[in-house]
């Protein structure tokens, strides 16, 4: 399977989820605004998952993020690979 189509999978369980439409553009724009620094400096990584949690209409515990924030960390997840973060937010809901 392709990024695109593995992306639009994603992006397709998380609309049946949520009930919201998230569109791809909406991703894209956020994605922009990552760097690398972001997913090593915990401060910004924990304001991208409130804003993808936001922007999902996913209500993101505390320890949900502090979950997510670890799992970050010890995988050395591509920062430019938004979707395993909204992968991550959807099995913790």
């Amino acid at each position: 399977m392709s990024n695109k189509n593995l992306s639009k999978d994603v992006l397709q369980a998380v609309n049946r989820k949520t009930g919201k439409t998230i569109m791809p553009s909406q991703v894209q724009k956020l994605a922009g605004t990552v760097k690398p620094s972001t997913m090593r400096d915990e401060k910004q990584l924990r304001q991208l998952i409130k804003q993808v949690g936001a922007m999902a209409n996913v209500p993101v515990s505390e320890a949900t993020i502090n979950d997510i924030v670890k799992a970050v960390k010890a995988s050395g997840m591509n920062p430019n690979n938004m979707q395993n973060l909204m992968q991550m937010m959807l099995k913790k809901k």
